[in-house]
């Protein structure tokens, strides 16, 4: 199955769901898919793991990346350039903002609701079973409800990303799904899609999941690591 997500999409979940790793590969695979694409940093809260730091990367295969001012690269303070308002005044194809963790990253739509109202959008909430906080339906509704009530804005799809990073077996993407399909349930709101490296995808059985799986190259964000498009 193809991930045929389209539109303005924004990522969110808890401070080390893997949002940001999520938002840069879709952003990557929509591309391969001959889909226009463009994505906003959002995340000024955490100084890792931001989309920025793939931004040469992103920008090689012709997606456009839209950062706060350089002064601002490295700070935690909620400033937003005017390029993201444009981007979401007129989106492309597929227009992907990375907002921050939990209910405290995503503080910053606030301050863009004026233009996100009068749009269709679409917030993905991104779960990984093996974080503090979103191993069971009841933590993943709280963080869900958390991130609503900041926001102001509805969560109308869900992701898993379940991995311990390099100790991850398919048995934990198994129970990753799992948990996600029983969130589904319980909140009434649609799988979009799940996670999963490329070397496990694989030895996955994909006939067990009734939803499409992103492919991850976790190279794309780590600082300390060098891209190899």
């Amino acid at each position: 199955m193809d991930i045929d997500i389209k539109g303005i999409v924004i990522i969110c979940g808890n401070y080390g769901s893997g949002k940001t790793e999520t938002a840069i590969n879709l952003a990557a695979t929509r591309k391969r898919d001959g889909i226009d694409v463009k994505i906003a940093d959002l995340d000024l809260v955490n100084p890792y793991f931001r989309t920025r730091e793939a931004k040469i990367s992103l920008e090689a295969m012709g997606i456009e990346v839209v950062l706060p001012d350089k002064q601002y690269m490295h700070a935690d303070l909620p400033i937003l350039t005017p390029a993201v308002a444009g981007m979401i005044q007129q989106p492309s194809e597929l227009t992907i903002l990375d907002a921050g963790g939990d209910d405290v990253g995503v503080t910053v739509l606030a301050a863009l609701e004026d233009h996100l109202s009068k749009k269709k959008v679409q917030m993905l909430q991104v779960i990984n079973r093996f974080r503090p906080f979103t191993d069971d339906v009841k933590g993943c509704v709280r963080i869900k409800e958390e991130i609503e009530a900041t926001s102001k804005i509805k969560i109308t799809g869900l992701v898993s990303n379940a991995n311990l990073i390099d100790e991850t077996t398919p048995e934990h993407i198994y129970k990753g799904y799992d948990l996600l399909t029983a969130v589904s349930e319980a909140t009434g709101i649609k799988i979009e899609f799940i996670t999963a490296c490329s070397h496990l995808i694989p030895q996955l059985e994909l006939d067990r999941f009734t939803c499409p799986v992103l492919e991850i190259n976790r190279q794309l964000n780590f600082p300390w690591k060098q891209f190899n498009p």
